[in-house]
């Protein structure tokens, strides 16, 4: 950028005598600087200064962690250029106050006691914002709770409160807090037989790939935030700076989360990654258990999908094709689905809706012939699911952000790996695009 009233426009300088600097912008986010004039000696510096424009630096869309400038040097000018391990990092925060979430499990029995969570994000859906005051609470339908809570700059925006679901019917808890913030939480129906039905959000991306944020706090907001039952992060095989399948460090601290964040009965996470095949189409490999190998889809044994089932078979694991009918792109649905690792497959995320071509906001750059609808009709049995495919740090939560999101409602027996698993496998499933809509359907007495 050379304008000086751009936003982010960089200054580079040393003070090396003999040494010049040839700053270039190679990229939208790629700044290049060729060092002349004499090689850099051991001890001397190049000063880089980010926003020293008349506009200042432009921080991320979305507050996280470690949010990295990567510098990588090619010492011997050989076109080949080594990352800097001690690359700098920053801690983007959230924006003023601006929407509040109401979450509240969407069955319960008559008498039960049930978490309501209460999250104040900002504009885009970032978490952990300071605030104070009072949230006015009420229910319309059978069920009771406070008339009030307080949030302390302690909570950072975040507090749950007990409801108890009284008679059978449907409730809807509203919050009204300071200034304009008010909320709705999602539908409870309170039934004595209805079936419970588990929200997860099978597919996102941290910053150890294309997304936000660290594992940690992947999981941290989609059980503290979003208040998912279930949640997966499956950040790419080969894609990023540094790559889950030439790091397994990066691998091992994905596992590390996923085992630390697991909690049968109140919130159970999957460990995944994306097999990101150009050639066949992205799916994401979910394990279902604290085991399980990153099989990249530029290794020649793993780079068609049925070496992937291959692989993968015996081992309590799916896959599921995502984005299969477009953007960015389609799924090779000449491939049969095996039908015992890939029983479903995502039809709604941040990308659009795969399910058909007439459905609401279909996926960019739709590729006639590879909707869900189309794979159903090569005689494919297919439950669908949806997850965000979230690169910004929020997941079950993505759709406050783009467009169109995703998530799925799991029919489980019980809240475990095995639980889900087992559901997944009997597509006991629906999609939604955000929403946590509650839908019963059965065929003479018979669930889906």
């Amino acid at each position: 950028v050379q304008a000086e009233d751009a936003p982010g426009y960089t200054v580079v300088s040393t003070e090396a005598e003999g040494v010049v600097l040839e700053p270039e912008t190679l990229g939208q986010q790629l700044l290049g600087i060729r060092v002349g004039g004499r090689a850099l000696a051991p001890g001397e510096q190049i000063r880089i200064v980010y926003g020293a424009g008349l506009q200042g630096a432009r921080a991320d869309r979305y507050a996280e962690r470690e949010s990295r400038f990567w510098i990588a040097v090619d010492g011997d000018g050989d076109g080949v250029r080594r990352l800097l391990p001690d690359s700098p990092v920053v801690e983007v925060g959230p924006g003023p106050p601006a929407r509040m979430v109401l979450t509240v499990p969407s069955v319960a029995r008559p008498g039960e006691v049930l978490p309501l969570t209460l999250a104040v994000l900002d504009a885009v859906g970032n978490a952990w914002p300071v605030i104070e005051g009072d949230l006015a609470l009420a229910a319309t339908g059978g069920a009771s709770l406070p008339e009030s809570v307080a949030l302390s700059p302690e909570d950072r925006g975040r507090v749950v409160v007990e409801v108890t679901a009284a008679a059978e019917g449907t409730v809807s808890i509203e919050a009204h807090g300071p200034s304009t913030l008010n909320g709705v939480s999602n539908p409870l129906v309170v039934s004595p037989t209805l079936p419970r039905v588990y929200w997860g959000d099978l597919h996102g991306h941290s910053g150890l790939s294309d997304g936000t944020g660290t594992p940690e706090d992947y999981y941290r907001y989609a059980r503290d935030i979003a208040a998912l039952d279930v949640a997966a992060l499956t950040d790419h095989d080969h894609w990023g700076m540094e790559t889950l399948s030439e790091s397994p460090e990066l691998w091992e601290g994905i596992r590390e989360q996923a085992r630390a964040f697991q909690e049968p009965g109140r919130f159970v996470t999957l460990l995944g990654y994306e097999w990101t095949s150009w050639l066949h189409g992205h799916r994401h490999v979910l394990y279902f258990t604290d085991e399980g190998q990153v099989l990249s889809s530029v290794d020649p044994a793993f780079e068609s999908p049925l070496q992937l089932w291959d692989a993968l078979r015996g081992q309590p694991a799916l896959t599921v094709a995502h984005h299969t009918a477009g953007g960015p792109i389609a799924t090779n649905w000449q491939i049969p689905p095996d039908p015992e690792l890939e029983p479903v497959t995502e039809v709604s995320s941040v990308h659009g809706s795969s399910e058909a071509p007439d459905s609401p906001r279909v996926i960019y750059s739709p590729v006639e012939g590879h909707f869900a609808r189309d794979a159903l009709d090569r005689g494919y049995r297919l439950g669908f699911v949806g997850s965000g495919d979230g690169h910004d740090g929020h997941p079950g939560l993505s759709h406050l952000a783009s467009p169109n999101g995703g998530l799925v409602a799991i029919l489980a027996v019980e809240l475990t790996r095995a639980g889900i698993l087992e559901a997944l496998r009997s597509r006991r499933v629906y999609a939604t695009n955000g929403p946590r809509i509650v839908l019963h359907v059965t065929l003479a007495g018979e669930l889906m």
